[in-house]
């Protein structure tokens, strides 16, 4: 987005990217483990919200919702955006290994759930807490309302306040 539209999105911890505070994509994943702990499959699906129109979203997320014809104001061609995005994503594939601190780091930067007060889903528990950081595994450090501090590798993370979230 940041070489084709010339703007770079937030991201919320893990992977959905925003824009000031409306969700224009995610990236979704399914992992299975074997019994020794190595990976038997895993599945990743990207998507982004390209042309649609506030009225093209359900009144249930319209409010909360963007695509990159509505922040950038142009047609977009979905082609071209799926063709910059596996450039980037084959770029980075090259680097993986050799550059992951500076692909954290950026990482890091971008990352909008750094210092909020976030909400931590796992099944029917609900934790409260503030997000300090990521860390070199980019898992979620959050210090909870208790005081301690753990680093959280699942769950569904809720920035308070965004998307409509208390």
């Amino acid at each position: 987005m940041e070489k084709s539209f010339g703007f770079r999105p937030g991201i919320k911890w893990t992977n959905d990217l925003v824009f000031g505070s409306r969700k224009l994509g995610g990236i979704l994943t399914e992992l299975s483990l074997q019994r020794n702990g190595t990976v038997d499959y895993a599945v990743v699906g990207i998507g982004i919200n390209c042309c649609h129109k506030p009225e093209d979203f359900s009144p249930e997320i319209r409010d909360i919702a963007a695509s990159l014809a509505m922040v950038t104001g142009t047609e977009i061609n979905r082609a071209r955006v799926a063709a910059a995005m596996m450039e980037s994503l084959f770029k980075m594939d090259q680097i993986l290994l050799t550059e992951k601190s500076a692909i954290l780091d950026r990482y890091r930067r971008s990352c909008i759930t750094i210092g909020q007060d976030i909400s931590l889903v796992r099944s029917d528990e609900i934790r409260h807490g503030t997000a300090l950081d990521v860390d070199d595994l980019g898992a979620l450090v959050v210090r909870f309302a208790d005081g301690h501090t753990e680093t959280i590798n699942s769950g569904e993370v809720s920035v308070r306040g965004m998307y409509g979230y208390l």
